[in-house]
């Protein structure tokens, strides 16, 4: 079965179907059909080849008179999103409290997967906007509905920053489609077009804004922490596992490719951003006492590397951001679920009231700790040869590569120092008394939990599959702007 169209028609039926059901057995419905999905990826998995190019093309005419397609297809870059995509909603949908949600949150769910897909299957500019926009309003209703404290101004900010991003990338898409000679929204024709330096100086930053701040790269990341705390467990683990790999893939597929003029005039500047969030950040987060900010905080240092590797325009670098996209999206969400179920149990997220609770959870400690090993890219686990592909990226980055690679490192060391500290303040020391009578993590919990531990190790020890599979897909894209920028 080749239809790739499915995979989207699937989750957008599927939403639909869910507004409908109030009972409880929402969250079940929601799993299988989500898992009906996965099974749809798998044949589009095994029949991919790595050096065909872009594979499984579907095109239809959308709004003749603009010339408008709905055009999507699969290749190494977009593979793995995909794959990340269908592979962790039915994870975080198994996470959500059954009895606090009922269909209409597992329809925004799905309506947002749809919206995901079609940004990473997206061939023409049109249908990527369109997922671009329909993956935000989603998230945004979640977090506004069932979020916490300040949400419904905090969303305001999110939505205001992300929406300012688009409108500039509109501004950008549309000026590109008048330049094409046939009037087209087509990626390959937006690639094609031999625009002079200028103009792409203001391209790049036309696109750079609207994915700097879906990542995010500091100073474009205010919107995110509170967004993260305040967002319901499963809207945090779409945000931070899924949706800010949009602002990186949109990197790789439409800004790379467009304006390389653009990235060579303003690399170092982005290069310095990423080292300087990432230095930033960590130590942001090792002050932070409530266990939810510090990962969200953590996030950034993570993306600040993977955007670096981006930008070195190297195949290291590139390689250990596809990767370590897969391996941020396994960490954030299992980190984040980790966090809720503490919460779940003691009612508090605050590392100065916690402590002990490896005690009576101890399998729920087991698999945090390993979590945590992968997030500081411990050998063996699925965080090391990322954060190693990547730091020999930034070595190799033309100019200051020495100096990106020891900024850079920095998230290795401070990384290990706030996250272990994190877990020494929930798992380890004395137990107080009020937690004596505390549950470990048993059926769906521990089912979800020792997925996500095993790819953190399998990952970690079987890395080759993940990068034969976008390599090929890498290597042409390198090419292309090595091309363009001769």
């Amino acid at each position: 079965m080749d239809n790739l169209f499915s995979l989207l028609l699937i989750p957008l039926l599927s939403a639909i179907a869910l507004f409908f059901v109030r009972s409880d057995r929402a969250k079940w419905v929601a799993l299988l059909l989500s898992l009906i999905n996965v099974g749809l990826t798998v044949p589009f998995l095994l029949r991919f080849d790595p050096q065909a190019g872009i594979q499984f093309e579907q095109m239809w005419v959308w709004i003749e008179r603009l010339n408008v397609n709905f055009h999507i297809g699969l290749d190494g870059i977009s593979l793995p999103l995909v794959l990340l995509t269908n592979g962790l909603i039915p994870l975080i949908i198994a996470t959500v409290d059954q009895k606090r949600f009922k269909g209409n949150f597992y329809a925004l769910v799905l309506f947002m997967q749809v919206g995901l897909l079609l940004v990473f299957t997206a061939l023409d500019a049109f249908s990527f906007y369109v997922g671009w926009e329909i993956a935000l309003i989603p998230i945004y209703f979640i977090c506004a509905l069932w979020g916490s404290g300040d949400r419904i101004a905090t969303n305001l900010k999110f939505f205001i920053y992300t929406f300012a991003g688009s409108i500039l990338m509109l501004i950008g898409i549309l000026y590109l489609y008048q330049q094409t000679p046939t009037h087209s929204f087509e990626w390959t024709a937006f690639a094609a077009l031999n625009l002079n330096e200028e103009v792409q100086h203001w391209v790049f930053w036309a696109f750079f804004l609207a994915f700097a701040i879906k990542i995010p790269i500091i100073p474009f990341h205010t919107w995110q922490p509170n967004t993260y705390v305040q967002a319901p467990a499963a809207g945090t683990m779409l945000l931070s596992g899924i949706m800010l790999k949009m602002g990186i893939f949109g990197l790789l597929r439409w800004l790379l490719p467009i304006a390389p003029l653009g990235v060579a005039e303003y690399g170092t500047l982005v290069m310095i951003l990423c080292v300087v969030g990432i230095v930033y950040a960590s130590v942001i987060a090792f002050r932070q006492d409530d266990a939810k900010r510090l990962i969200a905080y953590s996030s950034i240092a993570h993306v600040g590397l993977i955007a670096g590797g981006v930008f070195s325009l190297t195949i290291d670098g590139l390689q250990g951001a596809m990767i370590q996209m897969i391996n941020h999206g396994i960490s954030a969400v299992g980190l984040f679920f980790v966090i809720d179920l503490i919460e779940r149990r003691t009612g508090s997220r605050s590392l100065s009231a916690l402590g002990g609770l490896a005690a009576r959870t101890p399998k729920l400690a087991i698999a945090f700790l390993i979590l945590v090993m992968g997030a500081v890219g411990l050998p063996l686990t699925h965080g090391f040869i990322g954060e190693f592909l990547l730091l020999k990226g930034l070595f190799g980055a033309e100019g200051y590569g020495l100096w990106y690679a020891v900024f850079g490192g920095l998230t290795l060391i401070l990384g290990a120092v706030y996250m272990l500290r994190l877990y020494q303040k929930t798992m380890l020391g004395e137990l107080q008394t009020q937690w004596e009578s505390i549950r470990d993590v048993k059926s769906t919990d521990l089912l979800v939990l020792g997925i996500l531990v095993v790819l953190v190790i399998l990952i970690g020890v079987l890395p080759n599959y993940l990068l034969q599979l976008s390599e090929p897909a890498i290597q042409e894209l390198l090419q292309q702007i090595s091309f363009r920028t001769a």
